[in-house]
């Protein structure tokens, strides 16, 4: 089947796209499987694309139109579709002179063989999930910046702690989602069944700096969720001493009250 797709060019079009929170892919059956693990099926006229279950899909070799028509079969599949797509976009050029995956304007693959290609998807799909993260997270520090900044020029907490504990659980929710689902800083299974192209794989993930990236997002994410635990923290700290404020008043009102009946009956 290898030598069926791309109609023989030596030059393809890659494009990956993060489009949902998962890919619900056990009855799909609107293509023809190639590969597990990463699932690879055909797509278009001669080319393919690889599904990763955690919501990325990574299209080979399609035109405008056959993207648009394989997206289109794929809408029922995706399970909590974003309201905007991550993507990523390279181009593969099959060329025996290069060293395998050199990149310059493209990268450089000995062959397009259904290995390698399964390769680049699961690099590509992980890429962009950094890239979606990484955007995600951005816009969580710019939101908790002000709260920490508040406490350094004021020396003041937020008044509601749902704010706070929604930092929390976005960032527990990324990092359970990055490593469970993605599994980042995992290698695929595919390199057990060809370790003749863990060097192929090493290459692209040192080009694409995948660890980095994931361990930068891991310190970010520590990050927020300290600050904002700190800062909830204190909030509970101030409504904890407020309370004892409020008892003590009420101890006092009632000792008044006391006191007033028994010397003014």
């Amino acid at each position: 089947m290898d030598n069926q797709l791309f109609n023989g060019k030596n030059q393809i079009l890659v494009r990956a796209l993060y489009v949902g929170q998962r890919l619900e892919l056990r009855n799909f059956d609107h293509t023809y499987s190639l590969a597990s693990s990463p699932l690879m099926v055909t797509a278009g006229e001669s080319g393919c694309a690889v599904l990763l279950r955690y919501g990325v899909i990574v299209l080979f070799g399609l035109t405008s139109m056959e993207e648009a028509a394989f997206m289109e079969n794929l809408q029922p599949y995706i399970i909590e579709p974003f309201d905007q797509i991550e993507f990523e976009n390279i181009v593969l050029v099959e060329d025996k002179n290069r060293k395998e995956c050199d990149i310059q304007t493209n990268i450089a693959l000995h062959a397009f063989d259904i290995p390698r290609l399964q390769l680049v998807g699961d690099i590509l799909a992980k890429s962009v999930v950094l890239a979606h993260y990484e955007r995600v997270i951005a816009s969580s520090f710019d939101r908790i910046e002000p709260l920490a900044s508040t406490l350094q020029s004021r020396g003041t907490t937020p008044q509601k702690s749902h704010e706070l504990l929604k930092h929390i659980g976005e960032a527990l929710s990324i990092e359970a989602k990055m490593v469970g689902r993605a599994e980042i800083s995992e290698k695929p299974e595919l390199l057990w069944e060809h370790p003749e192209h863990e060097r192929t794989y090493q290459r692209l993930q040192d080009e694409y700096e995948l660890q980095e990236r994931h361990l930068a997002l891991e310190h970010k994410l520590s990050l927020i969720s300290r600050t904002a635990e700190t800062l909830l923290d204190l909030l509970h700290h101030k409504r904890s001493l407020r309370v004892e404020w409020y008892i003590v008043i009420l101890i006092v009102i009632e000792v008044i009250l006391t006191l007033h009946d028994k010397f003014f009956p």
